[in-house]
């Protein structure tokens, strides 16, 4: 029996090094015991010999790589020696992993998926409330924020980064049963683990915040169980909105009928207020780095009961210059093509996945940066605000990074063109290109058909919301 002690119960480094050399040694599963820190795992552990790390290398599909960074922050006491045991068979059979039937296959990309399910809504449901230091002490008087999360993996570590990203400029700390992390403005560092009891209760802020979600709640979604999807109850105690859905729910009955003796569609007459705060708060986003980049926040725009929500990538150069969307080249396209296939511009919202304008310095121009996926997530929040907000019955994807935002995860243009997508909120999403891609195609003939068919694509949205609202 091989005992491998690892450093930590996410230590991907130890695992990867003693798997190897147990690789080449050509040991088997069975023969190895994993233990993380002192103590052992199980009882078969107690006695092993422990053996150092073997030299030499070999290669593996580099989707096993990104797979065992997620597995190895998983609960599953059993993961190191299932990833173990992938390796092996991915000595003899390198596309192994390509077979979905394979039940060690499915369960490790179910613990991949599980892993990263945590992770959002660690980035989700994660409250950091104001602590006042008083003026002393070492931080001479900044004020801290704590967040208390219990995760149901090990994936504070790995969530660091997101953290430290968004929060940079404050001093915070997140308290967990399991790790401790700690930020300074400058450096990061962790300490043991702690009780509930230790974070914080509620500050002054969270008063502004309540009435905020006050004025954007739905109860159309508690009954599809949309909101439970994505704010499982487990969270609640963490969130100070959360605290306001007893009275929201009953009084969802007496809204809704009040709704239908005034003839309104709307919950309420504070969706334009609503809005108008939620641009003002986006005007102060630090969610990720690309504030330090834009010239400023560049919001959606139109009216909040539009049918139809357009959904940009980014703004430009002019639209950063400008402060709205689709002002440039790119929509100047775009309300051209609106024109043709018989859409309003004034009467849709257009807006964009990423609110800052990305781009790198050449000389005097900036050139627009596609935005990568952990700024496409940071922004997520403002779209999914704005859409409740507006409610639109149809929401249009304007390419693929518009496409990963609304649903979550990357999608091909060309598998979701041209049909409806139902949205976790009901409503139908139509994905087709952006106007920009029209500007980079070369050929006369193939961008004059590629512009026809996003005509079409429009076209087929208008008709859409005809039938829907007829």
């Amino acid at each position: 029996m091989r005992l491998i002690r690892l450093a930590d119960e996410e230590d991907f480094e130890g695992w990867r090094d003693a798997a190897r050399g147990l690789a080449i040694a050509h040991v088997p599963p069975d023969q190895v015991a994993w233990q993380v820190g002192d103590g052992p795992q199980d009882l078969f552990a107690e006695g092993a010999a422990v053996i150092e790390a073997a030299e030499g290398a070999f290669s593996v599909p580099r989707p096993f790589i990104t797979l065992a960074h997620s597995v190895i922050c998983h609960s599953e006491p059993q993961r190191f020696s299932l990833l173990y045991q992938m390796l092996l068979r991915l000595r003899t059979r390198p596309k192994a992993l390509e077979d979905g039937a394979d039940a060690l296959v499915q369960r490790l990309e179910r613990m991949a998926r599980e892993v990263r399910r945590d992770m959002l809504k660690m980035h989700a449901f994660l409250r950091f409330r104001a602590v006042d230091s008083g003026g002393e002490g070492k931080d001479g008087g900044e004020q801290r924020f704590i967040a208390w999360f219990e995760p149901d993996h090990h994936i504070v570590r790995s969530n660091a980064g997101f953290f430290v990203n968004r929060f940079a400029n404050m001093h915070w700390s997140i308290l967990t049963p399991e790790l401790c992390l700690h930020w300074d403005g400058s450096e990061l560092t962790s300490s043991p683990g702690v009780t509930r009891a230790d974070a914080p209760g509620g500050d002054p802020v969270e008063e502004v915040w309540k009435t905020y979600y006050a004025s954007i709640f739905n109860p159309a979604r508690l009954k599809t169980g949309a909101m439970l999807k994505e704010m499982p109850k487990k969270y609640w105690k963490n969130m100070p909105e959360t605290a306001l859905v007893g009275g929201l729910i009953a009084g969802a009955q007496a809204r809704e009928a009040e709704m239908v003796k005034t003839a309104t569609a709307r919950i309420g007459d504070n969706a334009l207020p609503a809005w108008e705060a939620l641009r003002a708060e986006a005007k102060g986003c630090t969610r990720c780095h690309l504030y330090k980049l834009g010239t400023q926040t560049v919001f959606g725009e139109g009216p909040v009961d539009a049918r139809i929500m357009f959904v940009g990538e980014q703004p430009g150069d002019q639209e950063d210059l400008a402060g709205r969307p689709f002002v440039g080249p790119a929509g100047q396209i775009f309300d051209q093509a609106l024109a043709e296939a018989g859409v309003d511009r004034s009467q849709t919202y257009v807006t964009n996945a990423v609110k800052h304008f990305k781009f790198e310095r050449r000389g005097k121009r900036r050139i627009h940066q596609k935005p990568e996926g952990p700024e496409i997530e940071a922004c997520r929040w403002w779209i999914e605000q704005e859409r409740v907000l507006i409610r639109p019955p149809i929401t249009v994807a304007l390419g693929a990074t518009a496409a990963r935002s609304l649903f979550g995860k990357t999608v091909t243009i060309t598998s979701m063109r041209g049909k409806p997508h139902i949205l976790f909120d009901g409503g139908e999403c139509w994905v087709t290109v952006h106007p920009s891609f029209l500007l980079r195609i070369p050929e006369p003939a193939r961008k004059a058909d590629e512009y026809k068919r996003f005509v079409d694509d429009l076209g087929r949205i208008r008709k859409r919301l005809a039938e829907i609202e007829a």
